[in-house]
This record gives structure tokens, sequence and C-alpha cells, in this order.
């Protein structure tokens, strides 16, 4: 798709939906509907519940978007030195330098303030680097995540915790495309739970336009809500890697909702509903997680390096609500994989050209893309 599509700059959501106008709530966005070889539909959001079939499932994300960004300086402690941003991407268990290991330690991104409260790329390294935070603590720096990575290193804080250092004195992370910095509550969706010292480097955008008015339609409408947590890490605006391993749940009464649900619907049972839904590609990631060959689902809990093929396909999933992302981004290929495999690739393409036509809005903020079975 990467060559046969260009996305506008201008496409690009720069502040949240409430914010465009009065009047408006986060779901005053649009839906792109795809069904199938069919030609693409044009909805607003808060059509959603007319959309769906009593019995269908929409699988959620409740993890909740962290204050990840921190101002931190690379010198001597006395106003002298490189300034960075440090994006705190992922709480690990551990790693290993020099054959010891060390809790508490997150995988980090190092980057340049560009002066307009933005950030651009920055290799990180090398090891033993000292990131002076504020308030007095310190981030050393001490493997590439990856080997031979330059962007995402290991890293451990000293004279506090990651998680007091950003509650203090942390941010959203935010790219260059949107106007200004937002207060964290813009970043969270109506399904975030705390959970405590772990959450998402950045929000699981699919879910944002969601309101509480919505999720009441929709439960009257007979869609039920199942919960899983996937914790994402950061996702670079300038770097379509794959996803690295991420740590996620899916509850026991997750497992047994979806798999009655798709039992149901095998069975003929039902009428039109019983499709699993998920909300975002965290979503479909944590779900497909704990899905084995058989397609039954089971409670599971852990780190998931799952990375969603038209070759892998799915395996639980019949549908997915997401937001629009660039051509280059590695998750358009779970969207080929939801669609039926590479088959319907060229539905997608048309798609995204037609939102590029009807001007539809891209990133965190923007737009939505719900992918049913035709």
């Amino acid at each position: 798709m990467a060559d046969a599509l260009r996305v506008p700059e201008e496409l690009s959501a720069r502040v949240p939906a409430e914010q465009r106008g009065p009047g408006l709530d986060r779901d005053a966005v649009r839906l792109l509907v795809s069904r199938g070889a069919q030609e693409a539909g044009h909805h607003a959001f808060g059509e959603l519940p007319g959309l769906l079939a009593a019995g269908d499932v929409l699988v959620v994300n409740t993890s909740r978007t962290l204050p990840a960004a921190v101002d931190g300086r690379i010198g001597d402690g006395r106003g002298r030195g490189e300034p960075v941003v440090v994006h705190f991407s992922t709480r690990g268990d551990r790693w290993h330098p020099a054959g010891r290991a060390v809790a508490g330690c997150w995988a980090v991104e190092l980057r340049r303030p560009d002066g307009r409260g933005s950030t651009r790329p920055r290799a990180g390294g090398p090891a033993g680097t000292v990131v002076r935070l504020p308030g007095g603590a310190r981030l050393t720096l001490g493997a590439p995540v990856e080997p031979g990575s330059v962007r995402l290193w290991w890293g451990r804080v000293t004279g506090g915790t990651a998680a007091e250092v950003m509650r203090r004195y942390g941010r959203p992370i935010r790219y260059g495309y949107t106007d200004r910095d937002q207060p964290l509550a813009a970043y969270q969706t109506v399904f975030a739970v705390d959970s405590p010292g772990v959450g998402s480097a950045e929000m699981p955008s699919a879910a944002r336009p969601f309101t509480a008015s919505l999720v009441a339609r929709l439960v009257s409408a007979g869609v039920q809500f199942a919960p899983v947590s996937l914790h994402t890490g950061v996702a670079s605006a300038e770097a379509f890697e794959p996803p690295y391993a991420e740590r996620f749940v899916v509850p026991s009464a997750t497992a047994w909702l979806v798999n009655a649900a798709r039992a149901r619907r095998r069975a003929g049972r039902g009428g039109a509903g019983g499709r699993i839904v998920a909300v975002g590609t965290t979503a479909v990631r944590a779900l497909e997680s704990a899905t084995g060959a058989d397609g039954r689902v089971r409670a599971a809990a852990g780190w998931t390096d799952l990375v969603v093929t038209p070759e892998r396909g799915v395996r639980a999933v019949d549908g997915l609500l997401t937001g629009l992302h660039e051509p280059t981004a590695s998750h358009l290929l779970m969207l080929e994989a939801v669609a039926e495999g590479r088959r319907q690739g060229d539905v997608l393409e048309r798609a995204y050209a037609a939102a590029v036509e009807r001007r539809y809005l891209w990133h965190e903020f923007g737009d939505l893309h719900l992918v049913l079975p035709g």
C-alpha cells in the first residue's frame, strides 16, 4: 500500500475531537466501514450501535496511558550537557549487565527536544550513559533491547522510581503532527483501569472515541464487552518496526465470553451476532496470544511477541475497529489478516484511498476504521 497511497500532512488530527468545535464530545469522529469486497461505507462514529448486532462482542484494552515523557539532561548536573526527552516504554522484569540480574528496569527511548514541544529521533546509548532526571533521580542505560538496535535501551532509575518520576514530572508522549501538549486525561480511554506499576507508553487510541453514553447504547443494543490488557510500548512516528514484546492479560471471564459467543455463532444461534470485534490492534494482539491453534481462547498472562500477519492469520477475531495507520506501518499486516488475508489487500487499498479522498483524519485523535467480515 505504501507505493499506492500518500497521506497528506494536513490529514493529521492535530487536536482531540472535542476541541474542534463547541458542543462536541470524543465520539465526534467519522467511521470508515469495510465489509469484505464491498465498497467502503462512511458513517459517524455514533452510528456504531446500528452497525453491530446483538450478541457481538467488543474486546477492549483496559491499559491506562502513562505520563511517559520526562525531560532530562546528559551532563554534569550544572545546567550544561545535552537536553533529552526520555520516553519510558515498557517496564521489564530484568536485564543482565555483565551477567548480573537487575530488577526494576525499563525499556526507554531517548529523543531530542525540537523546541516546539515535540521531539526528534536520537540514537540511544552508549552503555553507561547517565541521564539526570527531575527531582534528583538518574537513569543509567545498560544494553540495547534488541542486539544492534540504536533506539530502545534497557535502563534503570536510581534515586527514586520510574513510576514516581513519571507521576511527578511526566507528560503524555506526543509527536510533531499535534498542535500542543494535552492533559493526561485526554489520552485515557473510558475503559482504562489503574494497574500499579504498569501501563501504556502510548494510548490504545482505537477506544478513545467511546463515551459512557455510547457504551450504554451499545449494551442496550445487546453488544457485549470483553476486557483484556496489553501495555503498549513506544511506536515512534518515524520508525515502523514490528512491535516489541509487551505485557498482556486475558482474563478467564473474557476467554469464556469469547468462546461462548463463537460457539453460538458456529451453531447458527443468536441471529447475526456472535462476531468478535477487537477494539484496536493491541486487543487483537492480546486475544490472539491467548488463542490456541484449535481456535479456543484460554486465560493467559505474561509477555507476547506475537506479530499477526496474513500468513499467520487470526484465530479468534472476526472484525477490527482501529485508527487509520500510515501506509508503511506494520499494523496494516494485521488489518490484512483480519480482512481475510492478502487476497483482500486491494479492499484495504480502496478503503484507504476513499479515506484520503473524503478527508478522514489520521493518528490517535483521528477517525476510525471498522473492518467486518463480508
